[in-house]
């Protein structure tokens, strides 16, 4: 059977996948993860603190000597976590991935985010969100450097704007990047497991990609497909939540999420004055606020 979720929105929205990709055999590198037992939180490797680490398949032991903290291993495909109240040792296998592709087969590298960052300082959106970004280089395949002319504090969080987005060179007139245009007919631009689908007024809709890199790494998607609708007014937002038309109603307002609450098929998630409606099967939404960082998935290491 396959699994569809609808969800209405204010506005369409513009969606941008990355990721990163597939493994190898366990390395017994000496990697310890500590806990406690004061504040300290730390992952040692052959006694000394760990600052990097290649891509591959690890096991590492973690040494919980704490009853008021936990340890937790979090990051995009990764989220590994010993309970608060436990105290002891667990041996984890962990695996950090590489190669990943966009759906069009290029690969998901360095030159990758090259060409799409000459794209961004080609554009006045681009320009907006980095205006202290002068170059951009790749001194190393899985490393690229942003020189900036003053130091940005929010980097990150501007690198993350679905306004700038990576995609396959192929996709990009030139593939440079350096002044291009994206090709209206280009396909399989992403790299995340939905493309997109079939499309009309006021509705938008992924399906499945089946060559997705991570799914025979048993990363998902466990939807096969999510459809878009265009609903203006909450009121309408509302309604279509509670006649099962969608799954998920996002943003309401006070009104509709104190009759989302009164309603035993729905839940909301935030408010008091705004948040969002969802049908009680709904799991995995647990806040009407935070958004992921999407170059959290490929920028995993920020210096200088």
């Amino acid at each position: 059977m396959k699994t569809f979720v609808a969800l209405t929105a204010g506005a369409l929205l513009a969606l941008a996948f990355v990721g990163v990709g597939a493994a190898g055999h366990a390395k017994s590198a000496g990697l310890v993860g500590e806990v406690g037992p004061g504040f300290s939180i730390e992952v040692k490797k052959a006694g000394k603190d760990l600052k990097t680490i290649k891509h591959g398949t690890y096991t590492i032991k973690i040494e919980d000597k704490s009853t008021f903290h936990n340890f937790h291993l979090k990051g995009p495909g990764l989220n590994k976590l010993t309970t608060v109240a436990f105290k002891g040792d667990r041996t984890w296998t962990i695996t950090l991935r590489t190669d990943v592709r966009f759906q069009d087969g290029m690969p998901f590298n360095a030159a990758a985010v090259v060409a799409n960052s000459r794209r961004w300082q080609s554009s006045a959106a681009g320009r907006k969100l980095l205006p202290h970004l002068f170059a951009v280089d790749a001194p190393r395949p899985d490393e690229v450097r942003f020189l900036l002319d003053q130091p940005v504090p929010d980097l990150v969080s501007r690198l993350s704007s679905p306004r700038l987005g990576i995609v396959s060179p192929l996709a990009l007139d030139p593939q440079s990047g350096r002044g291009a245009r994206f090709l209206p007919d280009a396909t399989g631009s992403g790299s995340g497991p939905f493309q997109l689908g079939p499309r009309g007024p006021g509705r938008l809709s992924l399906t499945r990609f089946a060559g997705w890199w991570g799914s025979p790494l048993g990363l998902g998607p466990s939807l096969d497909g999510v459809s878009f609708v265009l609903a203006p007014q909450p009121d309408q937002r509302l309604r279509l939540l509670k006649d099962g038309a969608v799954q998920v109603a996002d943003p309401l307002g006070a009104v509709g999420l104190r009759a989302a609450d009164a309603d035993p098929l729905l839940e909301s998630v935030g408010g008091p004055l705004t948040g969002i409606g969802l049908e009680g099967s709904v799991r995995g939404i647990d806040s009407a606020t935070t958004i992921p960082v999407l170059s959290g998935v490929w920028l995993t290491r920020l210096t200088g």
